[in-house]
């Protein structure tokens, strides 16, 4: 089981709109989960940490730079496929807030905004409903989420990650 680091970039509606924040997700466009809506993120490398990880991927993804002291963790997913052990995952999840750079297209992601509780989950991983908005609403979110054949989620623990 592989691990990777995910980023949601969380900015507030533009001053004087009564609007929701906006979560930046970029559609995935070369490899694992090419289609998919998903935060930018990816793999860590040997001997890199998490957070480490979060800033280097976000800088590579969609050309903005964070810091991690102001990554906010929000999940810690163990992602088992039983039928492609190789796609096995631990996810840790950030929020971050502050950021320097206009978010903008790689050859990995074309960046797009959109409303917190608007949020296009139909076009992310099958998992995504269960977590994400709990846990951009603020609570943190351990478990182990195991997906079969055809991006289906067979089964859900939510007792804490497991697979570390």
């Amino acid at each position: 089981m592989f691990e990777v680091s995910v980023v949601y970039l969380v900015r507030p509606p533009a001053a004087g709109r009564d609007a929701p924040a906006e979560v930046l997700l970029g559609e995935k466009l070369t490899g694992f989960g090419r289609g998919r809506l998903v935060g930018p993120g990816g793999k860590l490398e040997p001997g890199e940490s998490p957070t480490a990880a979060a800033v280097r991927e976000v800088a590579e993804e969609v050309g903005v730079s964070i810091h991690e002291a102001d990554l906010m963790p929000i999940a810690r997913i163990a992602y088992p496929f039983i039928d492609r052990p190789q796609w096995s995952q631990f996810s840790h999840a950030f929020v971050c807030e502050r950021w320097q750079g206009e978010p903008r297209a790689s050859t990995e992601l074309a960046p797009r905004w959109f409303p917190r509780e608007e949020l296009p989950l139909d076009r992310m991983w099958a998992d995504a409903v269960h977590w994400l908005p709990r846990a951009l609403a603020g609570e943190f979110v351990e478990a182990t989420l195991t997906f079969g054949a055809g991006d289906v989620m067979v089964g859900a623990d939510w007792s804490g990650a497991h697979g570390r």
